[in-house]
């Protein structure tokens, strides 16, 4: 069983991820350490030295690969991957997808103090809401095409939403 928790940043893929392999028996992948992991830098370092194209470029060979691996995981997916390099395909089709649909307000809660995310960064808290305002239109379309959507979600919700489609 693959599992790709898909959305924004600070929608609690990681989260709620770690503790659903947990309960699962089956392995937790986040994405984004992975791709530190393989290019020895956190993924600001990346953007800085390399760019956004760049990253992207590994972030699909990250995702294509696990996809490709026959390892059972539940993946927490950095907030781009679904949206570059037709990642939703790869992801739909080699196991279920799970957007976490959290509101721009939560969001800003939750990432707001938050220096460490490339895309997001900003002078003060309303230019963040606003860049997370235009990222989150911008992919909702992509993130919508997932297999299963849930609002606000807690680990109970995820609990049954994977187990309803095993």
């Amino acid at each position: 069983m693959k599992v790709y928790l898909i959305g924004m940043p600070g929608s609690g893929k990681t989260t709620l991820g770690l503790p659903l392999a947990e309960h699962l028996g089956i392995l937790f992948v986040d994405q984004d350490k992975e791709i530190e992991n393989r290019e020895g830098k956190s993924v600001q370092q990346i953007f800085a030295d390399n760019g956004e194209d760049y990253f992207r470029q590994v972030e699909s060979q990250v995702l294509r690969e696990w996809a490709a691996s026959p390892k059972s995981f539940v993946m927490a997916t950095g907030g781009g991957s679904p949206c570059f390099y037709k990642g939703i395909e790869v992801i739909n089709e080699s196991g279920i997808s799970i957007f976490f649909d959290v509101s721009v307000q939560e969001l800003l809660k939750r990432v707001g103090k938050n220096k460490d995310r490339p895309l997001l960064h900003a002078a003060d808290l309303s230019e963040k809401e606003e860049k997370l305002k235009t990222l989150y239109i911008n992919r909702m379309p992509v993130y919508k095409e997932a297999h299963i959507i849930l609002g606000h979600p807690t680990f109970q919700s995820l609990l049954k939403a994977v187990q309803f489609r095993k």
